[in-house]
């Protein structure tokens, strides 16, 4: 199995300039492949640009541009190629399914954050066997950089990347491990119905409250935000000091409520990898729960319209958006893979409106948000916890259904 770990990196002010340097030069290496396949698609009768041609270009681009190109990773510098023919390919996969394209864009110097080293030793070394007890990583071109390692890596390192957020930096690893041993098993299931005003909801009645941090910090960031708006918008070399203040101020307040987020679904996750050994969820289409409702013109009256109930959309998508649903499903799964764990994700039509006890289907058994009550049978209990049990249940078919 392949597992992640994230470290902070403690460079110099020179290597700091130094990865600031990288970061510019492999997102000008990404644009101006950007701009090769837009050029040679508009003007030569619309001839694609492979990854392969542009991969082929780079030893020429290194000897014409020593300063800029030819001092970095010749490895790191196919990873940026690769992840614009990534780009590609997906926008090429959305045309065909029908959805929003969303062409590849340009990326600004403060929108290319990551360099990726494919291989170990490849331009970038983790140094396993750290000297005077200090752990660092070598990156070509910037040098032996200290890391703050808080917790050992298990297995080899496959990949490693250097990684910006804010003024901070940070190198990414991936490492190939065994499998490691599972938890004892408990003999527990358990269905979970997510929400906003409950984070989760369990089929044993056990509810997680939902903790809100992005709604508890707003106050604080709708100042930041008002405060960085009152700088007018300039070059980057004419910005002062107190805008680049405002900056990191609006970037650490949004890092805390990160941070407190994935501190929240791990907590979380690993209580419910610990004490069940299956576990069913919904399969939420989040992307899908979180658009904006499509304009209804009036045609009464061209040029206006009806309206569509945009702004109680919006602070119901603030609301989703605010409980990181998928970042915990994600971390759900991740953890039970290394317990041994079972997780299953099962249709979630109906859940919520189906009773428990005599599997009546109607609109009517919801009456609110929280009360159940069949009108067939006369069964009453907490909407959340009546869809928990029904998505226990359909759970356990599919898995009955598909033995491993």
């Amino acid at each position: 199995m392949i597992r992640a770990y994230k470290f902070l990196m403690r460079p110099t002010v020179g290597q700091r300039a130094a990865l600031t340097a990288m970061l510019r030069d492999h997102c000008s290496l990404y644009n101006g492949a950007l701009q090769e396949r837009r050029d040679a698609y508009r003007h030569t009768s619309r001839t694609a640009v492979r990854y392969g041609q542009q991969s082929a270009q780079l030893k020429d681009i290194r000897a014409f541009d020593p300063e800029r190109q030819g001092r970095w990773s010749f490895s790191a510098q196919q990873a940026t190629l690769r992840r614009l023919d990534k780009a590609f390919a997906a926008f090429f996969r959305r045309i065909k399914a029908g959805d929003k394209p969303g062409y590849p864009r340009f990326r600004g110097v403060n929108w290319f954050d990551t360099v990726d080293f494919p291989k170990d030793g490849d331009g970038c070394r983790w140094d396993s066997t750290p000297h005077d007890a200090v752990t660092r990583v070598r990156s070509q071109g910037v040098g032996h950089v200290k890391v703050n390692q808080h917790r050992p890596v298990a297995g080899r390192v496959k990949t490693v990347s250097v990684k910006r957020e804010g003024r901070k930096w940070f190198v990414v690893l991936t490492a190939e491990q065994d499998q490691p041993e599972p938890l004892p098993a408990t003999g527990s299931v358990v269905g979970i119905d997510l929400g906003i005003a409950n984070f989760l909801t369990g089929s044993n009645g056990e509810f997680v409250a939902n903790p809100r941090h992005g709604r508890r910090a707003a106050a604080k960031l709708e100042r930041a935000q008002q405060a960085l708006c009152r700088f007018p918008r300039v070059r980057r070399d004419r910005r002062t000091k107190n805008h680049q203040r405002a900056v990191d101020k609006v970037a650490r307040l949004h890092g805390k409520v990160r941070r407190q987020r994935l501190d929240h679904a791990h907590k979380t996750a690993l209580g419910l990898v610990r004490a069940h050994d299956f576990i069913a969820h919904e399969d939420l289409r989040i992307r899908d729960m979180s658009k904006a409702p499509a304009p209804k013109p009036d045609p009464e009256k061209p040029g206006s319209f009806l309206p569509n109930g945009a702004a109680a959309k919006a602070g119901l998508n603030r609301s989703i958006a605010d409980a990181g649903w998928g970042v915990f499903l994600q971390i759900l799964a991740a953890k039970a893979e290394s317990a041994g764990r079972e997780v299953m994700a099962v249709d979630p039509r109906n859940t919520s409106r189906q009773c428990p006890e005599c599997g009546h289907t109607a609109k009517e058994n919801r009456p609110t948000q929280e009360k159940f009550h069949c009108v067939s049978c006369g069964h009453q209990a907490h909407a959340d916890t009546v869809g928990a049990i029904n998505v226990l249940r359909a759970g356990l078919v599919r898995r009955d259904a598909n033995p491993a």
